[in-house]
């Protein structure tokens, strides 16, 4: 029996647990993974085994075949009512962990369940948002607009009929850079955050990131990086360094994370991306991204390597 997770747009259902929320796996009627028709309806993907080998700021590639997610398939809420595929009872979405019961069923969102999921399993959900709004998106030909069909055999592509054009999911390549300095004035090591647009309207304390950027056509990584952090905050780089990556499914980018040590320049912001940018001691930080997310771990590690903990 295949087994599925069900999504609705970026939310997946789960169980309450005492580890917290957990996705649930749906039983579905048997079909031939090799017959595209069977494996690639709109609303249903075959997802692979994940390949995650590591979490987000760890460089340490070994895998942990223990807590692989089952390879598995992916449906929409929609699909699973379309094709009377059986799902358990859903419990009104919760305002807080605290007030729903234990086993309580709900669709959570992709954002809450990163922070606790093991990383292979967190990579495996990111991939399903990311196949099934591509399927969703990709329903007729880019060049001559007639409907696609999916590929035979398995393979991710649509294709169409018409020009016999293939489209496959679309990658988003971007960096995240975070960049360190010693105070000017004690010597404690400092971290550029800034804030950004994007984050909206904010109770205090306000959110702080990194500063990030999708790579141009024909740049090279380094050069993206120097770019970004240009624009947006005027200063200049030295010691650019890879750390790691992360897939990060809004909406299908992959967040290539870097260290860089600053070297001169005045902090100029770019008004129509970010409110405020400053340099911040590790022992005095402010708000910062949610734990699972890779800002959060470029930002642990340099905080770890200075003997703190966040």
């Amino acid at each position: 029996m295949t087994t599925a997770f069900v999504f609705d747009e970026e939310t997946v259902l789960c169980q309450q647990t005492l580890d917290g929320w957990s996705p649930i796996q749906v039983d579905l009627p048997q079909f031939n993974p090799n017959n595209s028709h069977d494996a690639y309806q709109v609303g249903h993907v075959a997802l692979f085994e994940s390949l995650a080998l590591c979490s987000a700021g760890d460089n340490h590639l070994e895998p942990t075949q223990a807590h692989n997610a089952p390879a598995t398939s992916a449906i929409t809420y929609r699909y699973a009512q379309s094709n009377n595929i059986a799902l358990p009872t859903i419990t009104p979405v919760p305002t807080t962990d605290s007030s729903v019961s234990q086993d309580s069923i709900a669709f959570i969102a992709y954002r809450q369940l990163i922070t606790q999921l093991p990383v292979p399993l967190a990579a495996q959900l990111s991939q399903a948002i990311q196949l099934l709004r591509w399927q969703a998106d990709t329903q007729f030909c880019s060049r001559c607009s007639a409907p696609v069909t999916a590929a035979q055999f398995g393979e991710r592509a649509m294709v169409c009929a018409v020009c016999e054009l293939r489209q496959y999911p679309r990658v988003q390549p971007c960096v995240i850079t975070a960049i360190t300095r010693p105070n000017p004035l004690t010597g404690e090591m400092q971290i550029l955050l800034a804030h950004h647009h994007r984050y909206g309207r904010q109770s205090p304390p306000l959110q702080y990131g990194l500063i990030a950027g999708f790579i141009e056509v024909g740049e090279s990584l380094e050069h993206a990086v120097a770019r970004e952090v240009s624009e947006e905050v005027g200063i200049q780089l030295t010691d650019i360094q890879y750390v790691s990556s992360q897939p990060w499914p809004f909406p299908s980018n992959l967040m290539l994370g870097f260290r860089a040590s600053y070297v001169s320049g005045e902090i100029v912001i770019q008004e129509d991306e970010l409110s405020h940018a400053d340099f911040f001691d590790i022992s005095d930080l402010p708000k910062i991204p949610f734990k699972g997310s890779i800002a959060y771990h470029l930002i642990e590690q340099i905080v770890h390597e200075q003997g703190m903990t966040l």
